[in-house]
């Protein structure tokens, strides 16, 4: 994990301290994976892929950019996420035809654990180790 310089105040530079940010970062790309369980596979492979590839990867920036906790392992897991979405959408992991449920259920599930267990227990940002004397 990175260190963030002594100058920098992290909750200035999260993202998800940003209503229009959240908004557009966040909301949408979660409403976007929400209509996956309603539309046809070929229709949840694209939103889930495209969603959860998106929240990862600003999850990732967001843990780069702020030190946000709980980035470091949401990020990685929706980019995990997506790539299940996208083999199972396509053919390629064979997880039988609840594929979607289990997909979808551990996502939801493993998005609400890696948010919110991470920050309870080291807190919501990364210190740097100047903080820490």
């Amino acid at each position: 994990m990175r260190d963030l310089p002594s100058n920098c105040d992290p909750q200035q530079r999260d993202v998800l301290c940003s209503g229009t940010k959240m908004f557009l970062f966040w909301c949408l790309p979660a409403f976007a994976f929400a209509l996956g369980f309603f539309v046809s596979p070929a229709l949840s492979t694209v939103l889930w892929t495209l969603s959860l590839g998106f929240m990862g990867t600003l999850c990732l920036l967001n843990a780069s950019r702020c030190g946000r906790v709980h980035c470091y392992f949401t990020g990685p897991f929706f980019i995990l996420g997506a790539l299940a979405s996208l083999g199972y959408g396509i053919g390629l992991l064979p997880f039988g035809p609840s594929g979607w449920e289990w997909i979808g259920n551990i996502t939801i599930i493993g998005a609400i654990v890696f948010s919110a267990i991470p920050e309870l227990v080291f807190g919501r940002y990364r210190r740097n180790r100047g903080d820490e004397l």
